[in-house]
């Protein structure tokens, strides 16, 4: 994307504008008259003068274009799949002298100015290209920023927990609701996988705070490769009336010559690109920018009917996009693919000589931490209580519904990237919904990715929800993870198992029915598993009680941990359970750790223990004390 053409509009350029896979929805071939004092005219404009208009904007775009253009270098490349590719050169020009911007100059932004960001998201897979985004973001930043998150309910849950571990210094998130915003372009017809969500930046004037005057909006699927504030300073270009800083679609897609019968929405010449978007509010409110935009709308759905969108430059997604006639791919592509993998935890830098708002959850750490005894034996363990990991809830997409009759069970356990291969077969074991907490580094997280794509198994499964809990510290945080797992259980109660476990074929409906037989609901009771364990490589898996039993006589498996800690499962009663037919009740002692399902209201206040050993003998102390 060329970025070093940011065209300023003169007046209003209206634009049904998209978010995920940026050509306009229609660059509407209509613009507003404005009078000299700087008021629009609206409804009370003719269509004769509108598209008098038009013309005369026309011309002065080409006037824009020759003043503005200059050797451009690449700012930032887009990396989302979409139809509609270019294959123009000019379309970027990364410059072999760095990747700085030579699109402004001067006057200089501020260090201490705040920049203020605009981002459209809904969804999983959305919530996921943002931290790319943003850690490109971060990467070269040199100010204070600003973030206005327009979401659904999915991605405010992630993003918000992702920001507040995440703990950037000078960094402050809002978010906005879209649901309430549905309603003001929900009546515009719309083709395109990105639904309505990607209309609603025609709404941001109404939107954000009325005290905001300037804006960047910007789509998911974006890498910066220098200063977001190299941006932020094309503001100082603006003059007079104009309001809209936009670049010109790359792609070929809105001169109609792609393919046969191709006739896409009119534009001025190539169209305009949404990804990027320069917005003076203030002016843009002034000029009754919310009647401006649905006149143009109403009057352009007439005889185009719904909106049809295209896209520009290079996307990664398709291997056939990657043979685009353009030198510089490899260099944007492994610009996207370094931010993929940049650990975020390098990103919590201050930003030195800018006063920024007080975090006193930050303070407070920060206090308790300079409270610690460094001659202390025991400091790195103390130390790594108080870590706050950053944390992705619902890295993949999750869908799940509970059942209506409140006896639902969620399998609830923790793992590092040495037992991903667990997986596949706890899925083919337990069918019922599975939350996992995986402590990963962000290079492992994208492993993950491309491990769990790799799988029907996985990819067949839309009610396990991973957790992301990012690696820092040299320690494991056992209970940390799981009680990241628990607290994101949206099902009455919970099996909380180990990943090298695999639960009995039909385990969750055998649970399912001990709820009502044990009356859980109305008592609180703690229902154990008992646990088995084989030293084989290869072991035929028993399908039946009186099976597992043959295994025990033969010695081909045993009671959990028999040979090395007894205590352990020992108050589990496995003789009295040989001959059990129905449940009996067992008795806490010391050093028990069994595996339990329990209600989901039942949380664990135990610490982030650090290591594997003692850690379940504490919770299951704390269980039997609640």
């Amino acid at each position: 994307m060329n970025v070093a053409l940011l065209l300023l509009i003169n007046f209003l350029f209206l634009c049904l504008l998209y978010s995920e896979a940026p050509p306009p929805v229609a660059p509407v071939a209509s613009v507003v008259h404005v009078d000299g004092q700087g008021r629009g005219l609206g409804r009370g404009v003719s269509r004769e003068a509108l598209e008098l208009r038009v013309r005369e904007v026309e011309e002065e775009n080409q006037l824009l274009r020759r003043e503005l253009s200059r050797p451009p270098r690449a700012l930032l490349s887009k990396t989302h799949s979409e139809e509609g590719t270019g294959d123009n050169e000019a379309g970027l020009k990364a410059g072999s002298s760095g990747n700085r911007s030579d699109c402004v100059q001067q006057p200089a932004v501020d260090k201490c100015e705040t920049i203020h960001v605009a981002i459209v998201c809904a969804g999983y897979n959305a919530s996921r290209d943002v931290v790319t985004l943003v850690k490109s973001v971060l990467f070269h930043r040199r100010n204070p920023l600003h973030f206005h998150i327009i979401t659904d309910s999915t991605a405010q849950q992630i993003l918000a927990s992702l920001f507040r571990t995440w703990m950037v210094p000078a960094v402050r998130v809002d978010f906005y609701d879209a649901d309430e915003l549905k309603a003001e372009v929900s009546w515009i017809p719309n083709k395109h996988y990105s639904g309505i969500y990607g209309l609603m930046k025609l709404v941001l004037t109404k939107t954000l705070p009325p005290d905001l005057q300037k804006v960047i909006v910007l789509d998911t699927d974006i890498t910066f490769a220098t200063d977001i504030a190299e941006l932020w300073a094309v503001f100082h270009k603006f003059k007079g009336q104009q309001v809209l800083g936009l670049v010109e679609n790359q792609s070929d897609w809105y001169l109609g010559n792609l393919w046969k019968n191709h006739r896409p929405w009119p534009a001025l010449e190539r169209g305009f690109n949404t990804g990027v978007i320069l917005l003076l509010l203030d002016r843009l409110r002034k000029l009754r920018w919310e009647q401006m935009w649905r006149l143009t709308a109403e009057r352009e759905l007439m005889s185009m009917l719904s909106t049809s969108l295209a896209d520009q430059v290079i996307h990664w997604n398709s291997p056939k996009k990657l043979r685009v006639k353009n030198k510089h791919v490899e260099f944007f592509r492994n610009l996207y693919l370094t931010f993929l993998e940049y650990d975020g935890n390098l990103l919590r830098r201050e930003l030195f000589g800018c006063p920024s708002e007080t975090d006193h959850n930050s303070e407070n750490l920060q206090k308790t931490l300079s409270e610690l005894d460094e001659d202390d034996p025991c400091y790195e363990f103390r130390r790594e209580r108080f870590t706050v990991h950053r944390t992705h809830l619902y890295f993949l997409h999750y869908e799940y519904e509970p059942s209506t009759d409140h006896t639902d069970v969620t399998l609830v356990a923790q793992l590092s990237m040495d037992r991903l291969q667990m997986l596949e077969a706890i899925c083919k074991h337990w069918e019922g919904p599975i939350s996992l907490a995986l402590y990963l580094s962000d290079a492992e997280a994208q492993q993950f990715l491309r491990y769990t794509q790799g799988s029907e198994v996985l990819m067949s499964r839309g009610n396990v929800g991973y957790h992301i809990v990012y690696k820092e510290g040299q320690f494991y945080p056992v209970n940390l993870l799981r009680n990241v797992a628990m607290r994101q259980v949206n099902t009455p109660y919970m099996f909380l198992s180990d990943i090298d476990f695999l639960p009995m074929y039909g385990l969750y409906e055998y649970l399912r029915k001990s709820v009502v037989q044990l009356d859980m609901a109305n008592s609180k009771k703690a229902l154990v598993v008992p646990a088995f364990e084989t030293l084989r490589y290869r072991l035929s898996y028993p399908k039946s009680k009186a099976e597992l039993l043959s295994q025990l006589d033969m010695g081909t498996l045993f009671t959990f941990r028999y040979h090395v800690w007894t205590k352990g499962h020992a108050p589990t009663n496995f003789a009295k359970w040989r001959t059990a037919t129905t449940p009996y009740r067992v008795q806490w002692e010391a050093d028990f750790e069994p595996y339990v399902m329990v209600r989901r209201t039942v949380q664990s206040t135990t610490g982030a223990s650090l290591a594997s050993g003692w850690n379940k003998v504490a919770h299951i102390m704390e269980l039997d004390a609640q």
